[in-house]
């Protein structure tokens, strides 16, 4: 399956949207891949088992199953998770990309990869399209967190 849609974090027509710069959106994404927990609920623990100057290995661990996933930073323009194939997890990858496509208009674009079928007539098309739904909501409150994140550190 491969889904990919557009959260729009700044829009000068919506005067309601708190603004946020890049660096306050970006943070944000370090914070969901240093401890996704505010992010994911459900999730349990995140372990960082190996770090590099731009990369992360985590552990997932919700109740019993424990995903192992990569994330790869490009600081400032996206992040990519990429979890690993189990008997018990299909694997696939997240990247969430950072971007201005107008003047004051800053977006987060999230393209999602996973193995899930989602041809038209497979039994598990309804399936697929119950997944879209649960990553677009899920995504909305990956914004909803990053702001509250921002709001935090503006307060001091």
């Amino acid at each position: 399956m491969n889904f990919e849609h557009v959260v729009v974090v700044n829009d000068p027509a919506d005067p309601l949207l708190t603004e946020l710069n890049r660096e306050e959106v970006w943070f944000g994404l370090l914070c969901r891949a240093e401890d996704a927990r505010p992010f994911l609920p459900g999730l349990e623990a995140c372990t960082i088992v190996e770090r590099s100057t731009n990369e992360l290995v985590r552990e997932l661990r919700f109740g019993s199953a424990l995903v192992r996933d990569r994330v790869t930073l490009m600081p400032m323009e996206s992040i990519c998770f990429e979890s690993e194939r189990t008997a018990s997890h299909p694997g696939g990858s997240l990247t969430i990309a950072i971007e201005e496509p107008a003047e004051g208009v800053l977006v987060l674009r999230f393209r999602y990869l996973t193995t899930l079928p989602e041809e038209a007539g497979s039994p598990d098309r309804a399936y697929a399209e119950y997944v879209k739904a649960a990553y677009h909501q899920s995504d909305l409150d990956t914004v909803r967190v990053i702001r509250m994140i921002a709001e935090s550190g503006r307060i001091q």
